[in-house]
C-alpha cells in the first residue's frame, strides 16, 4: 500500500530531477544567463502554446474514461479542464503584446518534443481509469507553481517588456499553487494502492522526460 505522503515524496524526487534537466536546456540557460532575446521569447511561447492547448483536451478525455466508482475524480478533472481550456488564448495575447503576429503563433507546428508529449498524454488518457496521469499533472502544474513566475519575471527584466506581455507565466505562477492543493485531494481519491502509485510515479517520470525534450527542441 502507498499513501499520499509516500507518493508525494517520490514525485518530489522526480520533479527535482526534472528541474535540473530543464536548467540545462539551451533556452533556459539563455534565460538564466542573460542572453535571452525577443526571438527566444517568441519561440518559447510558440512551443508552449501547443502543449497548453492540448492540456484541457487530454484532461477531458481522461475524465471521460474514469469509471462510476470515481465520480469525484471525474468531476475534478472536468473542472480543471474547464478552468484551463482558454489558457492558450492568454499565451497568444502575450505573443502579440511582445511584438509577434497572431497568425504566426496559430499556424506554427509542434516540435518533435511537443508531438511526443501530446501523443503520450492522449494515449494514457484513453485508457480505462487513467489514474497515472495524475503524475503528469504533478509535473506540469508543479512547473507552473515553482518556475513560471520566476521565468516571467526574468523575461520581463531581460527584454524590458510590460506586464501584459508576460501574463501567462505570471498568472500560472500564482494559480498553479492552488492546483497543487487540488492535486493532493485527487491523489487521495485513488490511493492507497501500490499499482496505482507506481503508475502515477512512472507517468511523472515519462512526462518529465518528454517535457524537457519539448523545451530542448525550442529554437529561435
Amino acid at each position: 500500500m502507498s499513501s499520499v505522503s509516500d507518493v508525494l515524496r517520490q514525485l518530489t524526487v522526480v520533479f527535482t530531477e526534472f528541474e535540473g534537466r530543464l536548467e540545462q536546456t539551451p533556452l533556459i540557460r539563455k534565460l538564466t544567463r542573460g542572453r535571452f532575446a525577443l526571438a527566444d521569447y517568441h519561440a518559447f511561447l510558440i512551443g508552449l502554446r501547443q502543449q497548453v492547448k492540448d492540456g484541457a483536451l487530454w484532461m477531458s478525455r481522461a475524465a471521460s474514461n474514469v469509471d462510476d466508482e470515481h465520480l469525484e475524480l471525474r468531476s475534478s478533472l472536468m473542472r480543471h479542464a474547464v478552468t484551463e481550456h482558454r489558457d492558450f488564448r492568454l499565451l497568444e495575447a502575450d505573443y502579440v503584446a511582445a511584438g509577434g503576429e497572431l497568425a504566426a503563433i496559430r499556424g506554427a507546428e509542434k516540435n518533435i518534443g511537443s508531438e511526443a508529449l501530446s501523443a503520450w498524454m492522449f494515449h494514457e488518457a484513453s485508457k480505462p481509469n487513467p489514474f497515472g496521469l495524475l503524475g503528469a499533472m504533478w509535473i506540469i502544474e508543479g512547473l507552473g507553481s515553482i518556475k513560471a513566475a520566476e521565468w516571467g519575471a526574468l523575461v520581463r527584466q531581460r527584454l524590458d517588456l510590460p506586464d501584459h506581455a508576460v501574463r501567462f507565466l505570471l498568472y500560472h505562477g500564482e494559480n498553479d499553487v492552488e492546483h497543487i492543493k487540488e492535486f493532493e485531494e485527487m491523489l487521495a481519491m485513488v490511493l492507497p494502492d501500490a499499482e496505482t502509485a507506481a503508475r502515477i510515479v512512472k507517468s511523472a517520470q515519462v512526462t518529465a522526460r518528454l517535457y524537457a525534450l519539448q523545451i530542448e527542441e525550442i529554437t529561435a
